[in-house]
């Protein structure tokens, strides 16, 4: 740390105006500190100014209504008194209503005014059965869709535990609205939910306590039903989206509890598929609370790989991501988006009041843009060529591999001309480094080595950088479809032959595998000009090895693309080694590799 002097300590000055200055300092940092905590509220919990009366009494918890079941005996009406001017609104029972449409079926229990069970109809689980997107689990334990989430525990708990009187019962089809209400008297609480025929639902949520509004936001407290491996888990998110710029967070950035402040054009939760998330009527106002816990998934999690996804062994904490939204008046009025990360689908729906949509919750990382375009490529030969083949996904996949190769054909026919220009002034080359083979790498006159290639280079045509024009080209390819297929929910139990799901990786190692030989035979049949022998042979056996790792165990759709490429890439080379300039290139390398050896060439001339 640095170290400060007091410049009055060092020849005079005055002492007592330093005094009085370090006086006055430290009674303007107290008495600011002491109005910040008289006249502001805490950011962990707005409501706690709330849970004094109106008379300015020691805040009292009576217990609900003895209509109220047992497990709903919480405290709420803080400070209600029993000639309380506002009539009680309590069901008499548990009761269900259940909301559907051509996308969804929705299943609302009275019970807290919130979600059992909300089934996205054209999607299955792992078990082949219509997808229940609340994570059972995690709702027990930390709370339900549409759920109120308040800063005081008791008074949330007590609004997830309280039987709210419903306006309808039983089986409603969109487009309906389903109205919730209850109070003890003192504490008010209004659920109105409208629907349509798209995913999107609206809530409009309103809480007072003795008149006054309390903050209570809409609640989605965490995790998806199609969780059920670890990399399912990690791929949880909180998403927010505040003037047109989005923000994806892992889930160590996301600490439980925060409150965020707007504005906000959307804010929610999703993993690599579906997503939760909320579009407030009033971005300017809106606030947002982060909510982050774990959960033991020892006995639901599923290996991946071969089997039949039998239950992990031991104890296993994954992350469950959650996030409420609500108003800074009290009352929060909001669209939620409960579905697919599909593409057709986010685009179609935008924030109040702009143009920005949900498509950037799609999120391919570095190369996403290259992603993006990759896979509309991929849903239009999907859409206009093999809709109807089975498999089609699959050979969407084959189709883009072969359209990617045909265009890269010309740079590969440029790259084995440029290399075979680099093979017939390899000698030259070779004279050039001999001569300053006697120079130290540090000094000066290789500088002129260098000097003299690249003019002889220069001279005769050769791109330096030719050979690897290719596979620069190739490589963000390769990242971007490593990072976009298993991102894409329209791959999600896409089959493929012997693929079950082309997000998932090959339960057979079959494409792996494949993958691997092909990757050592294009090493073997593109000719490598100028290379070292040894350093040729090291990456036969390295890139094959590479590639067999990265794919072994990941998203069978790039396995498929890689083998592919490869294939095409050794009927490519292979033809090309017959042309005229690929004998011409083996004839080059064949001499230089006899020159190396020390073998002399055979010259024939007459008997």
């Amino acid at each position: 740390m640095a170290e400060f002097k007091n410049p009055n300590q060092q020849g005079g000055g005055d002492n007592k105006s330093l005094l009085v200055m370090m006086v006055v300092l430290v009674t303007v940092f107290f008495g600011l500190q002491y109005f910040r905590a008289k006249n502001n509220p805490q950011t962990v919990s707005p409501n706690s100014t709330q849970s004094a009366t109106s008379g300015g009494q020691t805040a009292a918890q009576p217990g609900m209504s003895a209509a109220v079941s047992s497990q709903a005996a919480l405290p709420l009406a803080a400070g209600a008194t029993a000639g309380s001017s506002v009539p009680a609104v309590q069901a008499p029972a548990e009761s269900t209503t259940v909301v559907e449409n051509e996308l969804y079926r929705i299943t609302f229990t009275n019970r807290g005014a919130q979600v059992t069970s909300w089934v996205l109809k054209k999607y299955k689980d792992s078990d082949g059965k219509p997808l229940n997107i609340v994570h059972t689990d995690a709702a027990k334990k930390f709370g339900y869709p549409l759920s109120l989430y308040t800063y005081d525990t008791a008074l949330t708990t007590g609004l997830s535990q309280s039987l709210y009187v419903a306006s309808a019962t039983g089986d409603l089809a969109a487009p309906a609205s389903l109205t919730f209400k209850y109070s003890d008297g003192g504490t008010q609480v209004t659920k109105t939910f409208s629907f349509d025929e798209t995913y999107v639902l609206h809530a409009d949520v309103e809480v007072t306590r003795n008149g006054a509004p309390v903050r209570a936001l809409i609640n989605w407290p965490g995790g998806f039903g199609d969780q059920d491996n670890a990399s399912a888990y990690a791929s949880g998110q909180l998403d927010v989206a505040r003037n047109a710029k989005e923000e994806h967070l892992a889930a160590k950035k996301v600490s439980g509890g925060e409150t965020l402040n707007g504005p906000f054009d959307w804010a929610g939760t999703s993993d690599n598929y579906f997503a939760a998330i909320f579009l407030p009527d009033s971005p300017e106002t809106a606030t947002v609370a982060t909510l982050h816990n774990t959960l033991d998934v020892a006995k639901t999690i599923r290996r991946t790989g071969l089997g039949s996804g039998a239950p992990a062994k031991g104890a296993i904490e994954v992350p469950i991501l959650g996030a409420a939204l609500g108003d800074k008046s009290g009352h929060t009025q909001t669209r939620v988006y409960v579905g697919p990360k599909a593409v057709n689908v986010l685009r179609s729906i935008h924030a109040t009041g702009n143009t920005i949509s949900l498509e950037p919750l799609l999120d391919f990382g570095f190369f996403g843009p290259i992603g993006k375009y990759l896979f509309l490529a991929l849903q239009f030969i999907h859409a206009h060529v093999v809709s109807s083949w089975p498999g089609a996904w699959g050979w969407s996949i084959v189709l883009l591999t072969v359209l990617i190769n045909v265009v890269l054909l010309p740079l590969r026919i440029k790259t084995m001309q440029s290399g075979l220009k680099m093979q017939r002034i390899q000698p030259q080359m070779d004279a050039i480094k001999e001569r300053y083979k006697k120079y130290k790498a540090t000094d000066p006159k290789r500088n002129e080595m260098n000097v003299e290639i690249m003019k002889l280079q220069k001279d005769n045509g050769v791109n330096m950088f030719g050979g690897c024009i290719p596979t620069l080209i190739q490589f963000p390819l390769l990242i971007a479809f490593f990072s976009m297929l298993p991102k894409v929910v329209e791959l999600r139990q896409s089959h493929w032959f012997w693929l079950p799901d082309l997000s998932s990786a090959d339960p057979y190692h079959i494409l792996p595998i494949v993958m691997i030989v092909s990757q050592f035979l294009v090493q073997f049949y593109t000719p490598s000009p100028g290379v070292d022998p040894q350093q040729q042979k090291m990456m036969a056996f390295m890139m094959p090895a590479v590639s067999g790792y990265m794919t072994w165990n990941y998203a069978s759709g790039l396995a498929l693309y890689w083998t592919i490429g490869n294939l095409i890439s050794i009927i490519q080379q292979s033809v090309m080694n017959r042309t005229s300039i690929g004998r011409e290139m083996r004839e080059i390398a064949a001499k230089r590799a006899r020159r190396k050896a020390g073998t002399p060439t055979t010259i024939s001339g007459k008997r």
